[in-house]
């Protein structure tokens, strides 16, 4: 587990899929995923069975946020497309539990998940894709430490047109141990 102040990251488990059913059929939700589809139960049930044969380090986390009544799942987080030889990842983040938006628990996974990854996992760089439409999450990655890094213009076809996909990154010595 890997915990700070206010949420901890574990490995997701069977009882916590029908959340993410549920949070990746809302249109608040996937409007900043890849996500376009609706998305089945038993869809979701074939996609823990894939991620459960992937390496540990690309196996996605669950995101618990602390409450009075204990922790509660709010959204998942992990890395992939871990590059061993140039020691880079792609690192993907959502808080699905709309209660838990704009409150510091984002900007908190990523730090944690960028010391791991720099620390633990010997990276010595992890980059993301974001929607140029999705400000909130344009500017939690930018508190975390995350630098604006280029532009796949009309990358992506969302609501009757095509927006720009960013990408940013952080570099090992752009980034040090921040209050978690």
């Amino acid at each position: 587990m890997i915990t700070g102040s206010t949420v901890r990251l574990r490995a997701i488990e069977r009882q916590d899929l029908p959340h993410f059913v549920q949070w990746l059929n809302d249109p608040n939700v996937n409007r900043n995923l890849l996500v376009t589809v609706p998305l089945s139960q038993a869809q979701e049930d074939g996609w823990f069975e894939r991620v459960l044969k992937l390496p540990l380090e690309e196996q996605p986390l669950g995101i618990e946020a602390q409450t009075p009544a204990g922790w509660k799942l709010v959204g998942n987080c992990g890395f992939g497309n871990i590059d061993s030889r140039n020691r880079s990842a792609e690192i993907g983040i959502f808080i699905g539990d709309a209660d838990y938006w704009d409150k510091g628990y984002g900007t908190q996974v990523l730090r944690l998940l960028v010391k791991y990854g720099f620390n633990s996992l010997n990276l010595n760089r992890i980059f993301l894709n974001v929607f140029e439409t999705n400000p909130r999450g344009i500017r939690c990655y930018e508190k975390a430490g995350f630098v604006h890094e280029g532009r796949l213009r009309q990358a992506i076809f969302q609501d009757g047109r095509y927006i720009d996909m960013l990408v940013m990154s952080v570099l090992r010595s752009e980034w040090s141990d921040r209050d978690i």
